[in-house]
């Protein structure tokens, strides 16, 4: 089974460490919703993680699979560092219910896979009901751009996108003072596109091909947002409706 159409689920929804250590991480609830939305049908959800945003780090690694094993998931990974770790990439992508994208440089990302041509297998699998889902950098990396600290601690504008979903994609939207007016402000330059979606640390948006279909928190107090550019060259920003998980 898969998901009843392509399916994106896009968040700023980090791990939460229980304490005992750095790598020491705990599931939030978007794993296992993400599994529902790839109809699974009870038996063990199949999901394969892509780290090359932090350069397909063994730590991280070592920490998700911890993590989402605990969850009831067949975990797997696809690293792209030295070489990729599967004969057949396109073969493992497709057999997955959930595809899942870890943070860090989006940047970096987006270059290291189209030079192994990922996004034509990414995008198959996506059209395929495969749930594309990630967080930060594997949350801008499905739309036009956003803003992103790749390349420095200052934040600057990312515009090389799989563009899949055609919009603005801001993450952490409330954890950084400089994340809100730059978004606000490279969207009324034309720097982002004029139509685009913000996203709290607990937040996440789900796209039924490439609309809009629910907002999602699996928090208190975070929130999702709608922001536009107007005729008159100004963005508007509107709260969505958010479902907790």
């Amino acid at each position: 089974m898969a998901a009843d159409e392509p399916t994106i689920l896009a968040t700023s929804m980090v791990f939460r460490g229980s304490g005992a250590g750095p790598y020491d991480w705990a599931a939030g609830p978007v794993y296992r919703y993400a599994a529902e939305l790839a109809k699974t049908g009870g038996r063990r959800p199949k999901l394969c993680f892509l780290g090359q945003a932090d350069g397909d780090n063994l730590s991280t690694r070592a920490a998700f699979y911890a993590a989402i094993t605990a969850e009831g998931f067949e975990v797997s990974h696809l690293a792209l560092f030295p070489m990729p770790n599967h004969r057949d990439v396109r073969k493992h992508l497709l057999g997955q219910d959930v595809i899942w994208v870890g943070g860090g440089s989006v940047a970096n990302m987006v270059a290291v896979w189209r030079v192994h041509d990922l996004p034509e297998i990414l995008h198959e699998a996506w059209q395929a009901g495969v749930v594309m889902g990630g967080v930060s950098a594997g949350s801008i990396c499905w739309t036009r751009g956003g803003t992103t600290d790749s390349y420095g601690r200052d934040l600057r504008a990312f515009t090389d996108g799989l563009g899949w979903l055609p919009y603005a994609n801001g993450v952490h939207y409330d954890a950084e003072e400089q994340r809100r007016p730059l978004m606000h402000r490279l969207m009324r330059e034309g720097v982002l596109a004029p139509h685009g979606y913000a996203t709290d640390n607990g937040a996440g948006l789900v796209f039924r091909g490439t609309t809009l279909a629910e907002a999602i928190v699996d928090r208190e107090g975070a929130g999702a947002y709608e922001l536009r550019r107007t005729d008159t060259g100004d963005v508007t920003e509107t709260p969505l409706p958010v479902t907790r998980i």
